[in-house]
């Protein structure tokens, strides 16, 4: 029989908005040098905070004075996409090589073998989970031109999806040979906090995008009786994504060095007004 392969796994637990980017994209430049196998991490949000997609701009789409009147943190990704409230949820990152041997070439393929982790994560929490694919010439255009600055307004490919509603919402990015992806696994969600947090042409606008989220997006323990814990969603992704990526996952907590280099994006990127402001 083969050897399981073994990955890092990292708990960082709830961390600033600026540490979790940074620290994702350290593990990308480790990696991309062979100093670190394929690792995946799990982390938290303090204070609860909106990330937006490395495209999008704050001026046009963001509502600062609500991001701070909730008191919310505020950071840009490295990774598209759009604006994620993260608060009550457990968020994901993976990093491992493009050149990897089970990783397709295909970014969206690439996407569905590393959600398979989500998925087998959704199942051992006892959630029929599944992927969704777009149906429709329409639904694929959908995805080109989203209408929403929200993240979880559409399911794209492979998005997990329980009772027709995207239950996960992830992102990927490519550079220096090295796949990053991360998202966010819902736990509990304000949706009227989430939608003050935009723009909108007009107040009949918001109602109605907030009116179709509902149909479109849920939390776990919306569809749970009994509430998961954050701990407990450490638990069964964790297992997830072992069983789903057919690895070990081995704990490990960042050296003093590490933790220094981490500093240092914070202070060229992730910290900056320049790098969350621009565009």
């Amino acid at each position: 029989m083969a050897k399981t392969e073994v990955w890092r796994f990292i708990d960082s637990k709830k961390r600033t908005p600026e540490y979790n980017m940074a620290l994702d994209e350290a593990l990308l430049n480790w990696h991309s040098k062979g100093k670190i196998p394929p690792t995946i991490r799990f982390y938290g949000w303090n204070p609860a905070t909106l990330s937006i997609g490395y495209f999008q701009k704050v001026e046009k789409e963001i509502n600062m004075d609500a991001v701070k009147r909730h008191g919310l943190g505020f950071v840009r990704r490295p990774t598209g996409g759009r604006g994620v409230l993260h608060d009550q949820e457990l968020t994901y990152s993976v990093i491992v090589s493009e050149s990897h041997p089970n990783m397709p070439a295909s970014v969206t393929e690439a996407y569905r073998v590393i959600s398979e982790g989500l998925l087998e994560g959704f199942k051992e929490a006892g959630m029929e989970a599944y992927f969704s694919i777009p149906a429709t010439d329409t639904d694929k255009q959908a995805l080109k031109n989203p209408r929403s600055a929200v993240c979880f307004d559409a399911p794209s490919w492979y998005e997990l999806v329980v009772e027709g509603r995207k239950v996960a919402g992830s992102a990927q990015t490519r550079q220096k040979g090295v796949i990053l992806q991360h998202g966010s696994i819902i736990l509990n969600l304000d949706e009227d906090k989430l939608f003050d947090l935009f723009r909108y042409s007009s107040d009949r606008i918001r109602e109605r995008m907030q009116r179709n989220f509902k149909n479109k997006a849920v939390s776990i323990n919306e569809l749970r009786e009994i509430p998961m814990s954050v701990y407990e969603a450490s638990q069964v992704f964790k297992l997830g994504f072992e069983r789903g990526l057919s690895i070990k996952l081995e704990p490990y907590t960042l050296t003093d060095e590490e933790e220094q280099e981490v500093e240092a994006i914070i202070e060229r990127r992730y910290g900056t007004d320049e790098w969350n402001y621009r565009k």
